[in-house]
């Protein structure tokens, strides 16, 4: 038969037993409570980026987004209407679309060796023609570009353009933000420039491109043909290698 200590040390031990159970169970009550709490701020989240994507906000860059990257870039280079660089014999021309994301990796990925080693060495000027072909935004970006080629800054607002673009006419081709693009590429009178874009003279420009696309049976963008002395030549459409491109002006030269 247990003597008396040996039952107090047993129920003691119960005891403690007991409490340290309670303790347990209420730190899995905790756990779970903050569980929930995170999984909650969690979907809070995910909701919260959810609304704001289908918002469409941050669907463009701000319109001003690389600016001193494009200055710098072309630093020092002529521009005329929608050329770059001095006139040479042979020219290489971009049939592109400001809203094409092709045009904008081309941009990004191709063009800034175009520019250093083809356009700043002599070889060749570069323009780039509005082959408007994805839908009506592009028109309207279109006509704001070379109104801002009517300040010298064409080049400037293309480059600026791909830089902050959108998703193709998911309607962020804005006149506000048209005019953050203009501002950003430097055009100095946004008034001029905003009457300008307005001109009734682009059509007839915008109509020459596509009349000129089709003879030379292009139908995507960018599509890239160069011309000098010796005709013209397709070098071909999306985003070609530079190498591509200098072998279709050693053709024309």
């Amino acid at each position: 038969m247990a003597s008396r200590k040996e039952q107090r040390e047993r129920l003691r031990a119960q005891r403690l037993q007991g409490q340290a159970e309670n303790e347990a169970d209420r730190r899995r009550r905790r756990l779970v409570q903050y569980g929930s709490g995170a999984a909650f701020l969690a979907v809070c989240v995910v909701v919260a980026l959810t609304i704001l994507s289908q918002s469409g906000a941050g669907s463009a860059g701000s319109g001003t987004k690389d600016a001193g990257l494009i200055a710098r870039q072309l630093n020092g280079l002529s521009q005329h209407g929608t050329s770059l660089g001095d006139p040479k014999k042979v020219t290489v021309v971009e049939y592109g679309d400001l809203q094409c994301p092709v045009c904008k990796a081309f941009s990004l990925d191709v063009a800034p060796n175009l520019v250093s080693d083809v356009v700043r060495k002599g070889a060749a000027d570069y323009e780039f023609r509005q082959f408007t072909i994805i839908g009506p935004d592009s028109v309207l970006a279109a006509k704001a570009a070379l109104a801002a080629g009517e300040q010298g800054r064409y080049w400037n607002f293309v480059e600026l353009f791909f830089r902050n673009q959108g998703a193709e006419n998911s309607g962020y081709v804005t006149n506000r933000f048209l005019e953050a693009v203009a501002r950003g590429a430097g055009v100095r009178d946004i008034a001029r420039w905003s009457a300008d874009r307005k001109s009734s003279k682009w059509d007839s420009v915008l109509s020459k491109v596509q009349r000129q696309a089709r003879s030379l049976g292009l139908g995507a963008t960018p599509s890239i043909v160069v011309e000098g002395p010796h005709g013209t030549r397709v070098a071909g459409s999306g985003l070609l290698p530079l190498s591509q491109i200098e072998n279709a002006i050693k053709a024309v030269q």
